[in-house]
């Protein structure tokens, strides 16, 4: 959807994990596409290296690294498939989300989705829960090179919005999410609804620390967003 009006903010959100609270059903699904290769993997720490980088990177990282295109494909969508079949009997938006990010159109900001999904689970969680017509762009890991850290995936949200990086809000669940916002030049919330808060620590692109959206109000973020301060710590 185009952008409505140039904007003068972009409250920009991570999806997995952040509108969606499925980041359990991703790792489940990567302990079993492993398992069916007789590996194990310590689910904590291989959410950590890999939250927020594309499937092609996790592939050649952890199965071979001269993988060709062709190869990443089918492997990308045998665990994709399984991710979408564990976590369809319990697809919701976090507590809170619809509500702030209805008001933030409503109140002229512009809206993204910055995501490092594939084309197939955009569809499926926003489609799904038919909020795809709250925000004026959606970036995936179709439409850039890189996936996070680097910040590739969150600039050029910004710039379909017509926003400058430093008058967005980056809304993340994962540190590597929190430092592609940090590299380009953005604030940030962090939820905890897969790491718990500690694990945010080393940032300093932090406005704020929460278990969902159901505490937070547009004024409190933008007045932080201008005050260089923390707005609530979870």
């Amino acid at each position: 959807m185009a952008s409505r009006t140039r904007a003068a903010h972009a409250f920009i959100f991570d999806m997995d994990g952040t509108i969606v609270d499925n980041m359990a059903y991703h790792s489940a699904a990567w302990v079993r596409f492993f398992q069916n290769r007789g590996r194990q993997i310590d689910e904590a720490a291989f959410f950590a290296a890999t939250a927020g980088r594309q499937n092609h990177e996790i592939m050649r990282q952890y199965i071979r690294a001269d993988l060709s295109d062709a190869e990443t494909a089918l492997l990308h969508d045998e665990k994709e498939a399984a991710y979408r079949e564990l976590y369809l009997p319990h697809r919701k938006a976090v507590a809170g989300f619809e509500r702030l990010a209805t008001q933030a159109r409503d109140q002229g900001l512009a809206l993204a989705v910055g995501t490092s999904a594939p084309d197939e689970n955009i569809a499926f969680t926003l489609d799904g829960l038919q909020i795809r017509p709250l925000f004026d762009t959606v970036v995936g890991a179709a439409d850039v090179r890189h996936g996070k850290p680097a910040p590739d995936i969150f600039l050029l949200a910004a710039e379909r919005c017509g926003v400058a990086p430093e008058h967005c809000i980056v809304f993340e669940d994962a540190p590597l999410g929190v430092e592609a916002a940090r590299r380009a030049g953005m604030r940030t919330v962090a939820l905890t609804t897969t790491m718990a808060a500690e694990q945010f620590a080393p940032f300093d692109n932090l406005i704020g620390i929460v278990d969902d959206f159901t505490a937070l109000t547009i004024p409190g973020l933008i007045a932080a967003l201008l005050a260089h301060q923390p707005i609530l710590t979870s």
